[in-house]
């Protein structure tokens, strides 16, 4: 392990899809139906390599790539719409393992924690104050809805230290998305990232992470060591 520490720090930020639930194979497999349905193509690793955009952005980016052309606003709202209610009748995606340890520990210490998701799911939103309840409350938490601009863009994470009152040398951020790391990154906040999906290792520390690891029990586990 680097010379990352987690000492001076007061907050941590965590994205919440792929972070804080194992629900990335739902929205890959969302994400795929819905385009299709509309006449574009999203494969599971598109899927990784726009993580933490927007569904707005998504529709955009991925327009833009097959049609040569924005989608408008209705097409947009019509996409992320049916993706949307694919997401919600799949099964609910387990808590991410080594999760609610991360948060047992991060608490003890005293640290502060925040959500920073590019999540407009709503079912979702609600769901991880009940499952990480006495942690997290919708007031501790920057959604889809809280920006216009959000991951790769810094404006989430800049909104998240301003809601835990910080400066961005006293954060850290958990991620596991490229777009979220370079996001935690613009903002001036050293991140620890997560793979927890299929992307090669690469792709996430090109991004410019201070510390890769695979699992968020392996974060758990590390916890004691990163103070040191």
């Amino acid at each position: 392990m680097s010379s990352f520490t987690l000492k001076n720090k007061s907050a941590i930020l965590f994205d919440m899809d792929g972070v804080l639930y194992d629900s990335m194979p739902n929205h890959s497999m969302a994400w795929s139906q819905a385009m299709s349905k509309f006449g574009m193509h999203m494969t599971p690793h598109d899927v990784y390599l726009n993580e933490g955009a927007t569904g707005h952005d998504t529709v955009i980016r991925i327009s833009l790539r097959d049609r040569g052309y924005e989608a408008t606003e209705q097409e947009i709202d019509d996409i992320y719409g049916y993706k949307a209610s694919l997401f919600r009748s799949m099964p609910a995606a387990r808590v991410m393992p080594g999760a609610p340890e991360v948060f047992r520990k991060v608490a003890a210490a005293g640290l502060k924690i925040l959500i920073v998701t590019g999540s407009g799911q709503k079912n979702l939103i609600e769901r991880v104050q009940r499952d990480y309840e006495g942690y997290i409350t919708r007031d501790r938490m920057v959604t889809a809805f809280e920006v216009k601009r959000g991951k790769p863009y810094p404006d989430p994470y800049l909104k998240g230290l301003q809601i835990a009152g910080v400066p961005a040398s006293e954060a850290v951020v958990v991620e596991n998305a490229p777009l979220g790391i370079r996001a935690a990154v613009a903002a001036g906040i050293d991140t620890i990232a997560v793979n927890t999906g299929p992307l090669e290792d690469e792709i996430l520390q090109a991004e410019g992470p201070a510390i890769l690891l695979h699992s968020m029990q392996e974060l758990a586990d590390s916890f004691e060591k990163l103070f040191r």
